[in-house]
């Protein structure tokens, strides 16, 4: 059974000068939830770029439909973090095994993300001889 999240949505804000402002309304709203001149307790970190991670899927997508090279898109997603390193050591039964990582904002920061991806890319262009141009996707 899954847990229920007792955490908050996340809130997104642009940095304007020394202010920070929501994003989008539904941030703009979140905030709008505190009294005028109360303190809030803010978490500050970068997020993740969600056009670059939409660029990442749908070149993986053309990729497994120009070559065939793994049954899904996923599929090919677990395969390059595997071939690139991007994985956790596990104990089965006495033997370690890798286990492909996470690439969530919570388990890769957005520095480690853009590292991951030009991995990804040089390993699909090494191995199936598939670049971002050729499958006709802009990074």
């Amino acid at each position: 059974m899954a847990k229920k999240s007792s955490e908050a949505p996340p809130c997104y804000v642009i940095r304007d000068g020394d202010r920070l402002v929501g994003e989008m309304e539904m941030d703009r709203d979140l905030i709008r939830q505190f009294p005028a001149g109360q303190r809030i307790r803010v978490e500050l970190r970068t997020a993740r770029v969600p056009s670059r991670l939409r660029f990442w899927w749908a070149f993986l997508h053309e990729v497994v439909s120009a070559t065939e090279c793994c049954p899904t898109a996923e599929a090919l997603h677990e395969t390059v973090k595997l071939m690139c390193g991007y994985t956790t050591p596990v104990l089965v039964k006495g033997m370690t095994v890798m286990v492909p990582r996470s690439i969530a904002f919570s388990s890769m920061t957005e520095e480690e993300f853009t590292k991951f991806l030009a991995d990804g890319l040089r390993f699909i262009a090494d191995n199936y001889g598939v670049t971002p141009e050729q499958a006709g996707v802009a990074a």
